[in-house]
């Protein structure tokens, strides 16, 4: 770990990285592409120490309250204490100056700020996007080693809808040869539906592979799954998008299994949606005179 004073926050469309790199070690992880050019060890994550000071003069300027989104890049509950005390500042901010908030994690530490996500929820709107893979726990560890387990995540989902935060799941990657399976799909679809998510952002049954990311994958392949990589090789190539032959029976799953659960699964739909500000705080009272009737 190490820090950093960087000179921007937000980007155009408000949305914001506390830190760059990951120790949660998932092994297709496309944040290790080396398009990104990240300029150190990608588990030396760096953190961005100034980023609330950051965030409260973009907001003290902003002339419209705006939905903040993070985490699309770098997980902002990486399980560092410095790490956790900038996300917590950040959510601080951003319930001071009453905007809204759209977060993207795999850790069940999200939890520590839930009053903060109620808090920024009952005066604007706040939406939690968890990430789910892999039903199977056993598998989950292989995968995604150093973050809580899908199960848990799922008691995240069932938490925040306990408290009527909206959620939204991301069901993506799923591996060819891996957990493209109809048991997996259906598994992760249930904990879904009984969380009540708001949506799914869904992409296919498949995974993206690219420079950086694509040799970190196949040494876990290596470690975990020997001969697969071959297999990988041989099917796919230097392919960007890797697609499993079950893409098209199991999408059918998925979009029947959404649309009869009324679970919203077009993800420009669910973009658009975590884009839109909405303000809750109640309208002004009447004035004593003017009031009507």
């Amino acid at each position: 770990m190490h820090f950093k004073e960087t000179k921007g926050l937000l980007s155009s469309a408000n949305g914001m990285n506390i830190s760059r790199g990951c120790v949660h070690g998932c092994i297709y992880c496309d944040a290790r592409s080396r398009c990104y050019d990240m300029r150190h060890d990608f588990e030396d994550v760096e953190i961005k120490i100034n980023a609330p000071a950051l965030l409260e003069d973009a907001l003290k300027r902003k002339r419209k309250k705006c939905m903040i989104g993070t985490g699309a890049m770098s997980d902002p509950y990486i399980p560092l204490p410095e790490n956790l005390a900038n996300i917590h500042a950040c959510l601080e901010i951003i319930e001071k100056y009453h905007c809204g908030l759209a977060v993207q994690t795999k850790s069940n530490l999200i939890l520590r700020d839930l009053d903060l996500l109620k808090k920024i929820n009952a005066q604007s709107k706040c939406v939690v996007e968890i990430t789910l893979t892999t039903y199977d726990e056993a598998l989950c560890k292989i995968l995604e080693p150093n973050v809580c387990t899908t199960k848990e995540r799922f008691e995240v989902l069932k938490t925040l809808r306990d408290n009527s935060i909206k959620t939204i799941v991301w069901l993506t990657p799923l591996l060819p040869f891996i957990n493209d399976t109809a048991e997996n799909l259906q598994g992760l679809l249930r904990y879904c539906i009984e969380a009540k998510v708001y949506g799914i952002i869904f992409f296919g049954i498949g995974l993206t592979l690219r420079e950086g990311d694509r040799e970190y994958f196949y040494q876990k392949l290596d470690e975990h799954f020997p001969g697969l990589k071959q297999r990988y090789q041989q099917k796919y190539g230097n392919s960007y998008q890797v697609m499993s032959g079950n893409d098209r029976e199991l999408s059918k799953v998925f979009y029947k299994t959404c649309a009869h659960h009324h679970i919203v699964c077009n993800s420009d739909e669910l973009f658009k949606y975590m884009h839109e500000f909405e303000d809750k705080k109640p309208a002004a009272q009447l004035d004593l005179f003017g009031g009507g009737i």
